[in-house]
């Protein structure tokens, strides 16, 4: 985002303070749904943070705002039950989402969230209830994102390493349970010892879960929530469902990105304008990737059969998207999450209460959650009845944060994207060079036409040790100077890897509009072993890969842009070949690398 369009954006901060604390606001003859039922027709009148009366039937006070509800439903905030809130804090309230439970972010993060919370000064940011750091095993899942995290390795330091997340801030624990993708999990032991080193001090323990064995095992040790349900064809829903209402536990499925692990992309929320004119090229690039490379229904059949037996035993359901991944977006997709919910068998109402009341009951929030005397006046009203129809929640009105009214936010935000949109449409993509090459090899410089040129690229950032080493080689019969990389890929990370990367942009990571590329071509050979192509776009934080071979004799390769997939050329930041991620030695030769239009 450029200074003037921050500048906007601060100024309709401003605006939106300034205008609307100072009076109270009465919406009027509007149809509640209060947390957990439908009241048809009601008038709700709120005043400095607060609603002061959920049933208001008095004269119009004096210098009140009026609000026509005629039509229209109001709900409380809604609150997403699991998110990884590490950038674009400004989106969720702009969507409705005014309290985030985040289940894992950066420190500095959680307690500058956690100030302006206690100043009063957090009505244009969602509140934040955070785990903090996560607890995982050395190599864990949550090790991989290239920040240096403790990490568990005894069950008999459980109590200690509970106890010093609890000092950095953490609401509640978040303990890992994963062992697959490669990474290390913690043992069953470790996270029993986690649990109740959790109860001991008063805090929720939640896991990461992404098998049914694992459900059934940190359930019989006493955690308080699966935080996700787990994909496949088969579950034993109604025993696990059973186990779950025995211990008294509750489950957030995460539809959203269990979706996107399925390849799911029946629910476009870019198709509404008036969501994506929120969004920005930036914001947009995480709805539209995927994990899953092919659509795969068959994966979403155990977490439907589950979140239906959950339901039909009692075990609260909670609305949460896991947004921060690959096919989710802070805030928007809360609203995809209500709808996937429905189709798996709660009803609407029961799925709005997924997103308000019980999220606020399970993890303890105190007076939010609901429209009722002395609680938090956190509001979104929207045209039609999502009680009856659960895509009306798509239709705001309006949103109140701590009473303030989100309007200005939302208009400001429409015209920062509107004037990156049109700022976009008056530049020009980059041209690609006549062949299409941008190797441009010596032994003096590894040179692009355009761009920062190529270097080496590997996991140290990441905490890997993997190393590489690339050499100009004697040129072939057609003139082009062929890259030898020799890479040693190092144990200890799950998606370990060293190799070579092309920066289009002048700086490391600028983003630069390639649409006029279609495929991707070059030349290799090798030592016969497996390597990726991989690209990375604006706002997505996992890269689009496609494999390919290095065999003894040159071949020429051809990667359409289209098998990338969730990598907008639009606005691309990196290509890379790359060895791993088993540990070993490699060595593989590219030459005429080439963007190509057809």
């Amino acid at each position: 985002m450029n200074t003037s369009l921050k500048a906007l954006s601060a100024a309709a901060i401003l605006f939106v303070s300034s205008a609307t604390i100072a009076a109270p606001t009465l919406v009027q003859d509007v149809r509640v749904f209060d947390g957990e039922r439908v009241i048809e027709r009601r008038s709700v009148l709120f005043d400095k943070g607060v609603i002061v009366d959920a049933d208001f039937r008095g004269a119009v006070p004096r210098d009140a705002r009026v609000v026509n509800g005629a039509g229209r439903t109001l709900l409380p905030g809604l609150i997403d039950a699991h998110t990884h809130a590490f950038r674009f804090h400004e989106l969720p309230v702009l969507f409705g989402v005014t309290t985030q439970i985040d289940m894992f972010t950066d420190i500095p993060s959680m307690t500058a969230a956690k100030q302006a919370m206690r100043s009063g000064r957090n009505a244009a940011r969602a509140d934040l209830f955070s785990a903090g750091t996560l607890i995982t095993a050395p190599n864990g899942h949550g090790t991989q994102f290239g920040i240096a995290i403790p990490t568990l390795t005894r069950a008999q330091d459980a109590q200690s390493f509970v106890d010093a997340r609890i000092a950095e801030g953490s609401d509640f624990i978040k303990i890992v349970m994963e062992g697959g993708y490669g990474f290390k999990s913690l043992d069953l032991a470790t996270v029993k010892a986690v649990i109740a080193a959790a109860h001991r001090r008063g805090k929720l323990a939640v896991v990461h879960i992404s098998t049914e064995a694992d459900a059934r095992a940190v359930l019989e040790a006493g955690a308080d929530g699966l935080v996700h349900l787990y994909t496949g064809a088969t579950a034993d829903a109604a025993g696990l469902a059973r186990l779950a209402r025995s211990k008294g536990a509750f489950v957030i499925p995460t539809f959203t990105v269990l979706e996107s692990m399925a390849g799911a992309k029946d629910d476009d929320l870019l198709a509404i304008p008036a969501f994506a004119g929120m969004l920005d090229k930036d914001g947009q690039a995480p709805l539209k990737a995927r994990y899953g490379a092919q659509a795969k229904p068959a994966l979403l059949v155990a977490p439907k059969a589950v979140t239906a037996a959950m339901l039909k035993a009692g075990v609260p359901v909670l609305a949460g998207t896991d947004a921060g991944n690959a096919g989710t977006q802070y805030g928007v997709s809360m609203h995809r999450e209500l709808a996937a919910l429905v189709e798996a068998g709660l009803s609407p109402a029961q799925a709005l209460a997924a997103a308000t009341s019980a999220p606020a009951k399970a993890f303890k929030l105190g007076q939010r959650g609901r429209i009722a005397k002395g609680y938090k006046a956190d509001l979104l009203l929207v045209e039609g009845n999502p009680a009856a129809d659960i895509r009306a929640t798509r239709q705001i009105v309006e949103v109140w944060k701590d009473g303030e009214s989100a309007n200005g936010l939302r208009d400001g935000q429409r015209q920062l994207v509107a004037k990156a949109a049109q700022a976009a449409q008056g530049g020009k993509g980059q041209a690609l060079p006549a062949d299409g090459r941008i190797s441009q090899f010596s032994d003096k410089r590894l040179a692009s036409p355009f761009g920062m040129g190529w270097g080496p690229s590997t996991d140290s950032f990441a905490g890997g040790k993997s190393t590489v080493k690339l050499a100009a080689q004697p040129a072939l019969p057609d003139g082009q100077v062929p890259l030898a990389i020799d890479a040693s890929v190092m144990p200890g990370l799950p998606f370990a890897w060293a190799g070579v990367a092309f920066m289009p942009g002048s700086q490391p990571m600028q983003s630069v509009d390639l649409s006029a590329a279609k495929v991707l071509r070059f030349k290799v050979r090798g030592d016969g072993k497996q390597y990726q192509v991989i690209a990375m776009s604006q706002g997505v934080q996992m890269p689009g890969a496609s494999p390919f071979t290095a065999g003894p004799e040159w071949t020429e390769i051809t990667v359409p842009f289209s098998a990338l997939k969730g990598i907008d050329p639009a606005a691309l930041t990196m290509l890379g070949f790359n060895a791993g991620p088993q540990p070993g030695d490699y060595r593989f030769e590219i030459a005429d690398v080439r963007l190509l239009a057809q």
